[in-house]
């Protein structure tokens, strides 16, 4: 059985359990049955139809918390609004539940991954996502641990990073950056630690989900964090070791399903997702944890 097949069922209950959305801060970086079958059936037909006409205004999105889902609620709902739709945000706190729910339907878009990611999603599980529009770049950070500084760091020392192929090679890069380690080959987006071709203080490679790297930070010298997650656990720009730079490739995207990159509702959220005014709120609310 293939991982996306594994997921779905997965990705239906969290989808249900999610169905209230969770509040998160910004941080520093029926009725009785009726008496005659006609008439249940009538009733059964009417309410139905209403539920397709509604649905057809409604925009489901699937998200990380933060930025993605604030972003979303904060500067995005209220220009889809506008445009005569409602915006419904679903939060995941993974990075594989949000593509098998756009894959099967289950959510018009997506909104939480770069390019690098999506192009491996897609190869890694057979799916057919597309990437519509770019809205913004994460940097990706080192953070301090038990290790307060590069220079600091023991031989042997311990540094966690994401699990996932690209955000893992992305890892490494940043690492290779701050002179720690050096890749086979820098141009590989799927590098591992078996990558790695000198490693002069024998670093130790904690491999976790891309979300548990922030709750793990205490427990080794150094890690290396998605922006989001930095976010969402609210990390002290004063722990970061250094961060990509401006330039990053890894540009977050608006993803659909292949054949839905023209309908009404992509067209609606892609006219409100990359406008001045959603550029103006991440400009504002997120100082230089986010760039667009």
């Amino acid at each position: 059985m293939s991982a996306i097949k594994k997921n779905r069922k997965l990705a239906a209950i969290v989808v249900a359990a999610l169905g209230v959305v969770l509040a998160f801060g910004l941080a520093s970086c029926g009725g009785s049955a009726s008496s005659s079958a006609s008439s249940a059936s009538g009733s059964a037909s009417a309410s139905a139809s209403a539920s397709a006409a509604s649905d057809d205004k409604v925009i489901k999105v699937a998200a990380s918390p933060t930025p993605h889902a604030v972003i979303l609620n904060d500067a995005v709902a209220p220009l889809v609004e506008k445009a005569g739709y409602k915006l419904e945000v679903v939060e995941f706190t993974d990075y594989v539940l949000p593509n098998t729910a756009t894959e099967d339907g289950e959510v018009d878009a997506n909104y939480f991954q770069h390019i690098p990611y999506l192009d491996q999603f897609n190869k890694e599980n057979g799916t057919h996502l597309v990437n519509v529009a770019g809205v913004h770049i994460e940097p990706m950070s080192v953070y301090a641990g038990k290790t307060a500084s590069f220079d600091e760091l023991a031989d042997g020392a311990t540094v966690a990073v994401p699990n996932d192929t690209t955000n893992e090679a992305r890892a490494l890069l940043l690492l290779q950056t701050a002179g720690l380690i050096e890749l086979e080959d820098p141009t590989n987006l799927a590098a591992t630690p078996k990558d790695i071709k000198s490693n002069p203080k024998n670093l130790q490679f904690k491999e976790v989900e891309a979300a548990t790297v922030p709750t793990i930070l205490p427990d080794v010298d150094i890690a290396v964090i998605n922006t989001n997650y930095a976010i969402g656990a609210n990390l002290s720009k004063d722990l970061v070791l250094i961060t990509e730079a401006a330039e990053s490739p890894y540009v977050n995207v608006l993803v659909v399903k292949e054949g839905n990159e023209n309908t009404d509702k992509t067209k609606v959220l892609i006219d409100a997702i990359t406008s001045q005014d959603v550029k103006d709120y991440i400009a504002k609310n997120f100082d230089d944890c986010v760039a667009v």
